[in-house]
């Protein structure tokens, strides 16, 4: 079988010609059909390091069919399709009963479209940040960068009824992506100082929840303006991935505000799962409409380049392993 692998050398991926796992009594064995490369995790741990990376963290939105069930697994059957944490191959074993997170696997609803159930570990993920922001109607929140996750909270928020929320970006296709998606307020910040814009939409005050989703190069200056754009006694949440760079938390701005990474509540993650594919079976979360490139396996490499090289251009990028 193949899977992606990255060698030791940056911006090295090529496949690798493995044995098909075998699996152990609390695994299952899933044959892929889609997997969802995530830029953020995927491109800036991954793809842009020197060093050898090991193969399970390549990557971790993958949908399939099971083929073969452990005798201690329950709830899964041959042929049933499958969402799964698991990395980009043509077969993975999945450990189902021991998993430090569960779900680890998941049967996707009739209504979940196999492209859209790649979108289930970010989609869980966005509705336990989302919940952690404790926002509701009445609130306005700001999300700074309208990529896959930022795209996905604001669709969360909006879905959950968490007040007004205003998306900041500076790529012309993600302020459009997020006005069509639902966002209440969109601010292009390569035509407008976004700061200045949340101190317009609210009044001077400045938002009650602000939500650093950009990451990357561009990170830092992101936070910088989140910074500058939360009420006194609001929350500043950060998830955004960065560079190697440090951020500049400025103690006079922070002061009688609050500040959270990028927490996740395991112990909430089995209802946030479920609240997850029932987004996405409704279009709560619309996935299809996130995607932008669709690649074969065997094209991998590019696909990962183009993620690095051509960000205006690409957002979720599908790499196909089965028609």
């Amino acid at each position: 079988m193949k899977r992606v692998a990255k060698p030791e050398g940056r911006f090295n991926i090529v496949l690798e010609d493995v044995d098909i796992p075998n699996i152990a009594d609390t695994e299952v064995l899933i044959r892929a059909e889609r997997t969802l490369i995530s830029r953020g995790s995927e491109i800036w741990r991954r793809y842009v390091r020197p060093e050898a990376i090991p193969h399970q963290m390549m990557g971790y939105s993958f949908v399939g069919r099971v083929v073969d069930v452990g005798a201690q697994v329950a709830g899964y059957s041959p042929g049933d399709r499958v969402a799964a944490l698991a990395p980009h191959a043509e077969y993975v074993a999945v450990e189902v009963v021991h998993s430090p997170h569960s779900p680890s696997v998941v049967r996707l609803p009739d209504g979940v479209s196999t492209e859209a159930g790649t979108f289930w570990p970010l989609a869980t993920s966005s509705v336990l940040w989302m919940w952690e922001t404790g926002a509701r109607r009445g609130d306005t929140m700001v999300i700074l960068g309208q990529g896959l996750v930022g795209s996905g909270c604001m669709q969360v928020a909006r879905a959950g009824d968490m007040g007004r929320v205003i998306v900041v970006d500076t790529l012309p296709r993600r302020c459009e992506l997020a006005r069509l998606l639902g966002a209440d307020e969109v601010v292009n910040a390569s035509t407008e100082d976004p700061v200045e814009a949340v101190r317009r939409l609210t009044g001077g005050a400045g938002a009650d929840v602000v939500v650093e989703a950009v990451g990357g190069r561009a990170g830092a200056r992101a936070f910088a303006q989140a910074q500058e754009m939360v009420r006194a006694g609001g929350l500043l949440q950060v998830l955004g991935l960065y560079e190697e760079e440090s951020l500049p938390l400025d103690s006079g701005k922070i002061q009688g505000r609050r500040l959270i990474g990028g927490y996740l509540d395991s112990n909430k993650r089995p209802v946030g799962s479920e609240r997850a594919l029932e987004l996405l079976a409704t279009c709560g979360i619309q996935a299809e409409k996130m995607i932008t490139h669709r690649f074969p396996f065997t094209e991998a490499a590019a696909a990962f380049d183009l993620l690095y090289n051509r960000l205006d251009e690409a957002m979720g990028v599908i790499l196909v392993w089965e028609e």
